[in-house]
């Protein structure tokens, strides 16, 4: 069974930018969310699917896919056997746990395994 794409987050050089041209282009109301780590802008992607603007220091904005998982070390492990880079081990925050993986051939991925 395929698993399923439930987060979509934009890492963007310019989040507030973004924002806007996302908010002119389709109509997405980004929010700035204030969290430990920083701050973000989230946005409602549509049929229930949540996303969020994050400013960092890529050269071009790129897009992240969450995927859900329900045993995220390892999901995690077997993504690391199958030649994938961890930029992120298995972190737990407030609603669950997440790692960042990257592959030369697949480009980067994230795992979600949110908290029971």
């Amino acid at each position: 069974m395929a698993l399923p794409v439930v987060h979509l987050e934009l890492h963007a050089p310019d989040r507030e930018a973004a924002g806007s041209f996302f908010s002119e282009l389709v109509h997405w109301q980004p929010e700035l969310i204030e969290a430990r780590c920083g701050s973000y802008l989230a946005v409602e992607l549509g049929a229930g699917l949540g996303g969020g603007i994050v400013e960092c220091g890529a050269e071009r904005p790129v897009w992240l896919p969450y995927v859900e998982v329900d045993q995220i070390d390892a999901r995690t492990e077997r993504a690391r056997r199958l030649g994938a880079q961890v930029l992120l081990e298995p972190r737990e925050g407030p609603a669950g746990w997440r790692s960042v993986l990257s592959a030369p051939q697949a480009g980067e991925i994230a795992f979600w395994q949110p908290k029971p």
